[in-house]
């Protein structure tokens, strides 16, 4: 039956168009649609409390067939604050099933609840906006994190320790008073937080405290992750303290970003499978589910109602909690078409909401013929969607497989090419900057000063914090958007029990995952930190190293060298500054120090191997010298 879901005559017969799936408050009555085609029957079972441990049912009604596969119902206001569940009878068998549009849940996501989402609202949220606002993609300066690693250590004694409240929690220091928290990504100066998944996630019992995992398994996709909020077993709680933590950041200046994953669902006893039994899922020839994700099924985006479902719940995260953008895990295993549906139900909400992706070539078996996938090769079809630039990352520091693997930073000049195209935004998949995301490192696979060490074995503090602030210059004087991993700015590393180097921390708890805020109390910590900061304010100030197009980039970056490894270029920063004239940028990834000559004038450094600033803490004329393994950053 699974391939006939794929069949013209299936899709015609049951696409439902309406906007109305899930619960809709109407005047005085609430109204239920469920699409459940080719069902014999569908109830709804009401409960008082959301934990299934709680067996006690107050009332089953049924549901009456509508069109195009739905099923509806209406009853009075005065079910709000019920928990729900459908049991759905289908050619002898039932199931139960949580609404697949359940907006609202109760603890650990098995009932979904009825709640009038108005009164999840905190104070002046209908003022709350986009502090993006009027940039563009280009102008992104995004910091990836994870709620909970961000506040849990205990050295900040934060109140909502590895909560969303947590994440705006003002005021936090850590034991020399040195900012944590929100105080410190306000003195960072980045312009996005992109937040690991906040979607309600399976892998964590929402009873528990010390359970953790990333988040890369959905079980509710329009619903918060509960373990986040200060009380799971109130459905009103994780709505309103994730929309107070996003007001709070706006507020802030700080855009943020939620990592979406629409690719697999953590268990294929996900709801709609229920209600669809194989609907929601691709199928190889055998009867297997394709597991192109690794993560056991993938999602068979390009069926119609699969299509609309993805849409419709990026869309109500647009709207409803008033996200700036969206990062689409594993999206070479979503459709273009998807992908571009999702765009258009997006901008009904904001054009200017940011969206970008994992564009990886997948193996994945999909229903229907002459599929395009949203991968790098498709990048130019896909509408305003940019993708990760891997080819760039593995350049700077080695391939992530490949754990001895030495990368530009570790003076492997053979990787020169991919640098340059990070440089001016040009992978040979993207024909505009506005389709790059450059980065570094992530959450996944080893931190970069891991990374660093893993690659040269035995190497001292000192050249691995070189390499490290090497990586930071270089990213931070590339065209395109630019994404770096939380902590990497304060030399993150990831060390299990046994003193091994974590590669994916998925479950490896807080003591791996925390960010130390003790190590700020380090000299040479703060002194990364201070020189990340400092680029971050110098990308902000000079618009010439966030150009939008491709032209632009090529009328005004000059490629003067690349000799040995060595790059040098220059930036005619007056075609949209007025206060700068050039800026020349080299990167010296050599073991020796090198002279390098100067185009005519006199030249400020702003950046060197010791420090970054914006105003130039000396002056040369006709030449520089850079340091092995560093570089360096002049302007006119």
């Amino acid at each position: 039956m699974n391939e006939d879901y794929s069949a013209k005559e299936f899709e015609e017969k049951y696409t439902y168009e309406g906007n109305d799936l899930g619960v809709t408050f109407l005047e005085n009555k609430i109204q239920f649609k469920v699409w459940a085609p080719e069902a014999d029957s569908v109830s709804m079972l009401l409960y008082n409390d959301g934990d299934v441990s709680d067996e006690d049912i107050q009332e089953e009604i049924k549901l009456i067939y509508d069109t195009k596969g739905v099923w509806k119902t209406e009853l009075s206001s005065d079910y709000e604050g019920k928990y729900y569940v459908y049991k759905v009878a289908r050619n002898g068998d039932l199931n139960i099933a949580c609404d697949p549009y359940a907006k609202a849940v109760g603890i650990n996501g098995d009932r979904a609840m009825i709640l009038n989402l108005s009164k999840t609202n905190p104070e002046d949220w209908d003022k709350d906006k986009n502090p993006f606002s009027g940039k563009k993609i280009t102008d992104s300066i995004i910091y990836e994190m994870h709620v909970r690693d961000f506040t849990i250590d205990k050295s900040i004694n934060a109140k909502y320790a590895g909560k969303f409240l947590g994440v705006c929690e003002s005021g936090l220091k850590n034991s020399n008073g040195i900012s944590a928290g929100m105080d410190y990504l306000k003195e960072l100066g980045v312009t996005h937080i992109h937040l690991l998944p906040i979607a309600d996630y399976g892998s964590v019992d929402e009873h528990c405290e010390d359970v953790y995992n990333w988040g890369y398994d959905p079980k509710n996709y329009n619903v918060a992750e509960g373990s986040y909020s200060t009380n799971p077993a109130d459905g009103k709680a994780r709505i309103y303290e994730l929309k107070k933590m996003i007001k709070t950041l706006h507020d802030n200046g700080i855009a943020v970003i939620m990592d979406v994953v629409y690719n697999h669902t953590y268990e294929t006893s996900f709801c709609m499978n229920k209600i669809v039994p194989g609907y929601f899922y691709r199928m190889t020839s055998d009867g297997e589910y394709s597991n192109g994700s690794g993560c056991g099924n993938d999602i068979a985006t390009e069926r119609s109602m699969v299509r609309k479902f993805i849409a419709d719940s990026v869309k109500y995260w647009a709207e409803e909690y008033h996200m700036d953008g969206f990062r689409f895990d594993l999206m070479g295993l979503i459709d273009v078409d998807t992908m571009n549906a999702v765009r258009k139900a997006v901008d009904d909400v904001d054009k200017e909401i940011i969206m970008y992706g994992e564009g990886w070539d997948m193996k994945t078996a999909v229903s229907k013929p002459d599929t395009m996938m949203a991968k790098q090769e498709n990048a130019c079809k896909l509408d305003r969607i940019a993708l990760f630039n891997d080819e760039f990352r593995d350049g700077m520091k080695g391939s992530v497989f490949e754990y001895d693997e030495k990368g530009y930073i570790s003076s492997n000049t053979e990787n020169t090419k991919e640098i340059l195209n990070g440089v001016t935004a040009s992978p040979e998949w993207a024909d505009s900057p506005q389709q790059v995301i450059n980065y570094v490192s992530c959450h996944d696979n080893h931190t970069l000063f891991d990374k660093v060490e893993l690659a040269n074995p035995g190497i001292t503090f000192e050249d691995k914090i070189r390499q490290n602030k090497l990586a930071a210059l270089i990213l931070f004087t590339c065209q395109g958007g630019i994404l770096f991993h939380s902590g990497e700015e304060l030399m993150r590393t990831k060390v299990d029990e046994e003193g091994n180097f974590v590669h994916d921390s998925v479950r490896a708890g807080d003591k791996v995952n925390s960010i130390k805020w003790e190590d700020l109390n380090k000299e040479e910590y703060y002194d990364v930190y201070t020189y990340y900061k400092n680029l971050i304010n110098f990308r902000k100030l000079h618009p010439s190293l966030r150009f939008a197009d491709s032209e632009s980039i090529k009328e005004n970056i000059k490629v003067a060298g690349n000799d040995g490894g060595l790059v040098q270029f220059y930036i005619n920063a007056s075609a949209v500054e007025k206060n700068t004239k050039k800026i020349c940028v080299i990167y010296n990834p050599t073991k020796e120090d090198k002279k390098i000559s100067l185009e005519e004038g006199k030249w400020k450094i702003c950046c060197d191997y010791k420090k970054a600033d914006c105003d130039g803490n000396r002056e040369v004329q006709d030449y520089v010298t850079v340091p092995a393994v560093s570089g360096a950053i002049l302007i006119q």
